[in-house]
């Protein structure tokens, strides 16, 4: 599924793609779920990152699972809110992320679109007319860097949200690249452009 903020630029010779998780990477996570607007708040400097991405040139787009749709603790309208609210606190810094892409279902489906799977991400590719090979993936969780992988994206392990546990835990593929936030990322990324 995916929620567009505006529709897709037609495929470009050197389209500049990111691919961003949401909870635990642009805003705050929560073990229950971000469930309203009122829950979203985001990570200081996440906006602000995404500005900076934009402004060098950069399609921002977030790939998320919002399994909380599936178990009910929350409907599409409030998720949409919840975006808005991203959007909206995007504009106001000079920021925005071009596409929402987002798996609603719990991992007892077993879809092809909920990380670790990679359906979602070759969805984007598909969709923004990508090649993902050495695209920047940011996550906090093993899935996100292990979604990365299976469709040849860099993956990059932000220690925020859920971060630090994946960090412990050390299972996650071998040239995965790690910064303590978003707003570092950004900058290692914009610095080796």
């Amino acid at each position: 599924m995916v929620q567009f903020a505006s529709e897709p630029a037609p495929h470009t010779r050197q389209a500049r793609l990111i691919i961003l998780d949401r909870d635990g990477v642009i805003n705050h996570d929560s073990d229950q779920y971000i469930r309203t607007p009122e829950e979203w708040r985001p990570i200081p400097g996440s906006l602000e990152a995404i500005a900076r991405l934009n402004h060098a040139g950069f399609r921002v787009v977030v790939a998320t699972n919002q399994s909380g749709l599936g178990r009910g603790l929350y409907d599409t309208a409030t998720m949409i809110a919840i975006n808005e609210k991203m959007h909206k606190a995007l504009a106001q810094v000079g920021g925005r992320i071009d596409a929402v892409f987002f798996c609603p279902h719990t991992a007892e489906a077993d879809c092809d679109c909920r990380k670790p799977k990679a359906g979602m991400l070759f969805e984007i590719g598909r969709r923004f007319g990508v090649e993902l090979t050495g695209v920047p993936s940011i996550g906090d969780s093993l899935r996100d860097l292990q979604a990365a992988e299976a469709v040849g994206a860099q993956p990059i392990l932000v220690l925020t949200g859920k971060g630090e546990k994946t960090l412990r835990e050390g299972r996650f593929p071998a040239n995965t690249v790690i910064f303590p936030d978003l707003a570092f990322a950004v900058t290692a990324l914009l610095a080796g452009d």
